[in-house]
């Protein structure tokens, strides 16, 4: 599996699409850190950038790869090599360079920062590791969503899907049932309705570690009390990384089953 993960790391970062990505984050950070006079300002832009970009990429970058490695993995099934580490090295290939180019990117803008501005920039290091996460979630989805549907177009289109349903819809519609049953107690719904959705849990994650959460209203109070804690913010990393290992396990039994 290390040596499909290697060959797929180097496939990509020969790709000029990585240091397009890489080169993003870069300028993005730089000219929102040291051009903004407010540091909270900043780092709700980068947030609002990471939760939207960060799972939109990773999802068409793997369903992207999946599909033009499709030749090279027939060959690669043909040989005596497990299945599962086929396509967990292709998968980790497309995570791990797509985390690294998100890390360097903004890593480099929160070092020099950190260095010559100011160290609070460390408070917010929770910007990069739900940045991985989306990152790895995402593209363990795309690879879930391309393994169940031969067609290419129907699988781009089910990965896009997938996104917006995510990215935006989830969101309206959370927001719609706190609106309609707002009469009712909605803690714990609130709690679980966020932990299943990687994007509203990761956005949470990052606004508390901006100490805004008053503005929120009741809701955010109710985050604050549960997120806000040592055991919230363990139990929320955990959860992030089982939205991580589920699909994992899916395509291994995806790729134990299917007929190439």
């Amino acid at each position: 599996m290390f040596k499909i993960l290697k060959y797929s790391f180097f496939d990509l970062t020969r790709s000029s699409w990585s240091y397009i990505y890489f080169l993003f984050y870069l300028l993005l950070g730089i000219v929102l850190l040291f051009l903004n006079n407010d540091l909270s300002n900043a780092v709700i832009t980068l947030m609002n950038v990471i939760i939207i970009l960060v799972p939109l990429i990773g999802t068409i970058f793997g369903v992207m790869y999946f599909y033009n490695s499709r030749e090279f993995t027939e060959l690669l099934l043909a040989q005596p090599v497990k299945r599962t580490s086929i396509f967990l090295g292709q998968y980790l290939g497309v995570a791990v360079s797509l985390s690294l180019s998100l890390v360097l990117g903004l890593g480099i803008p929160f070092i020099a920062y950190g260095l010559f501005q100011s160290p609070a920039i460390w408070d917010f290091t929770m910007l990069l590791i739900t940045g991985v996460f989306l990152t790895l979630i995402f593209s363990a989805l795309a690879f879930n969503i391309a393994l169940s549907s031969e067609n290419k177009i129907k699988g781009f289109g089910y990965a896009i899907l997938m996104w917006l349903l995510l990215a935006v819809v989830y969101d309206g519609v959370f927001l719609l049932s706190l609106v309609y049953f707002q009469e009712y107690p909605l803690d714990k719904f609130s709690l679980i309705a966020t932990m299943l959705n990687p994007i509203d849990l990761s956005r949470i994650l990052i606004l508390l570690k901006l100490d805004i959460s008053a503005l929120l209203g009741y809701t955010g109070a109710v985050f604050k009390q549960f997120f806000g804690t040592s055991f919230g913010s363990v139990i929320s990393l955990s959860v992030l990384v089982l939205w991580t290992i589920l699909p994992l396990l899916n395509i291994a039994r995806i790729v134990k089953k299917k007929d190439f």
